[in-house]
């Protein structure tokens, strides 16, 4: 059985194909536990949860439709919103979007709304329903480039409006942050393919093994299609600029092959994470998993993590430990072999340029950590390719207006790679796919209408 996640893990589950350990931590719902949950709803007129969730799903409405049994029309307005409303349902931060706004929350337990979400959309997804067909053909076409959730959600949106929509993707698999950088406790692979093959029925053309690399591939798009949106996600993680560093291990690259190949995942008897973001959890947490001693190391202290709380005390009750106030300085290693992690106390002096307290070496405070595995989880680089297109950036990201067109006309951008205010989380770029397809296909239909008729000469 799973490990209950409130609970210290005592002893980590046997890894085997089927294992707990790489199961969703939360088994999905019952149909009595969905229709006691779905009546506990007030179905509020004016719902705070609604507006608190990015995507603006009808929240009373599809909790309704569950109570009532109608589980194919609860789906139809989850998805209508919000087209990834499987993968939301798992990976958003519920605790502080629509379950943290719930009324109920304030003196008694919030609805389960994220479970009672992947409920629904479940049951019409394993069983390959398709609720939605392409619009009218509009003679008009579209390049979407990236397949994470921004790049998706477009596409979905323009094909239901009638375009032919090509959507591009550089890696094997379709789905970006879904397939490839959410760990399957939180989602699994095929909940991300599902969604995939749910846009390829929509009539998308998903071409994997496309890569744009700079302006002239850009131009050549632009000349075959009518828009172009770009969901270019954000770049590696950045170097840290310590000896010993070629040594340490890729946070986003860990969590991959943990997501595609569970069984292979090789880590030392004890861990050491560098970083104190999701993904820092998440890969401390497979490492954990996989039966190492695991420890997260940061700069600053708990008060200044950038990850959500509830991950930060899921991390807790995984027996995962944390060392704040701790700068690494040098990776050590013998004969190819790391044996461990020098690092610096610090002490939190004014803030800097990101507002929190910047950190500070204490003099003569060096220490060892020893370890066998060495993971660096600290953020991701701005979008290089950016640049390289000849956009007009700021502060590093692509500058878009209101609209998310870019400096460049017909050029459209969406998701972390425009996120220069604000946390970058999946049910935003899938919003952010949604503003862009309405704004192009506004742009395409006010085209269409500015051509005059060809008129016959007497």
């Amino acid at each position: 059985m799973l490990t209950d996640p409130l609970q210290p893990s005592a002893a980590l589950p046997e890894r085997s194909p089927s294992g707990s350990a790489w199961q969703e931590l939360l088994p999905p719902m019952s149909a009595h536990e969905a229709l006691v949950e779905a009546n506990r709803c007030l179905y509020c007129f004016d719902a705070p949860c609604l507006q608190a969730c990015p995507t603006h799903i009808d929240i009373p409405t599809f909790i309704r439709k569950i109570s009532t049994e109608n589980l194919r029309g609860s789906a139809r307005v989850i998805l209508e919103a919000n087209f990834l409303g499987g993968t939301c349902a798992r990976v958003c931060p519920v605790q502080e979007l629509c379950e943290g706004a719930c009324v109920l929350g304030a003196d008694h337990t919030p609805i389960q709304i994220g479970r009672l979400q992947r409920y629904a959309v479940d049951h019409v997804q394993e069983r390959g329903v398709q609720l939605f067909r392409a619009g009218a053909p509009t003679g008009k076409s579209v390049a979407v480039v990236g397949s994470g959730p921004a790049g998706i959600s477009a596409a979905a949106e323009l094909a239901k409006a009638g375009h032919a929509v090509t959507l591009l993707e550089k890696r094997e698999l379709a789905g970006g942050l879904s397939s490839y950088g959410i760990i399957s406790l939180r989602e699994p692979l095929e909940v991300a393919q599902r969604e995939v093959e749910a846009l390829k029925a929509l009539g998308v053309e998903v071409q994997t093994g496309r890569e744009l690399v700079g302006a002239v591939d850009l131009d050549i798009l632009l000349a075959e299609h009518d828009a172009v949106f770009l969901a270019l996600g954000l770049g590696a993680v950045p170097a840290m600029g310590i000896p010993g560093e070629e040594q340490l291990v890729d946070g986003l690259a860990f969590i991959e092959q943990a997501k595609l190949d569970p069984l292979g995942l090789q880590v030392a008897q004890s861990v050491v994470v560098i970083g104190a973001g999701n993904t820092a959890i998440d890969a401390a947490t497979m490492a954990r998993r996989a039966g190492a001693e695991v420890q997260i190391v940061y700069r600053r202290t708990e008060r200044e993590m950038t990850a959500y709380r509830h991950e930060y005390e899921f991390a807790l009750h995984e027996g995962i430990g944390f060392t704040f106030l701790t700068q690494p300085i040098e990776v050590l290693s013998t004969g190819g072999k790391v044996t461990g992690l020098r690092c610096l106390k610090m002490a939190l002096a004014e803030p800097d340029a990101s507002g929190r307290p910047r950190p500070q070496p204490v003099p003569g405070s060096e220490f060892v950590i020893e370890c066998g595995t060495v993971i660096k989880a600290i953020g991701q680089e701005k979008p290089a390719l950016a640049a390289a297109l000849g956009l007009e950036l700021a502060g590093g990201y692509i500058k878009v207006d209101d609209g998310l067109e870019t400096s460049w006309p017909g050029v459209y951008a969406g998701g972390d790679c425009i996120r220069v205010r604000g946390s970058a989380s999946t049910v935003m770029a899938v919003q952010d796919g949604k503003v862009a397809a309405a704004a192009i296909s506004e742009r395409l239909f006010t085209k269409q209408l500015s051509v005059e008729p060809a008129v016959e000469k007497l």
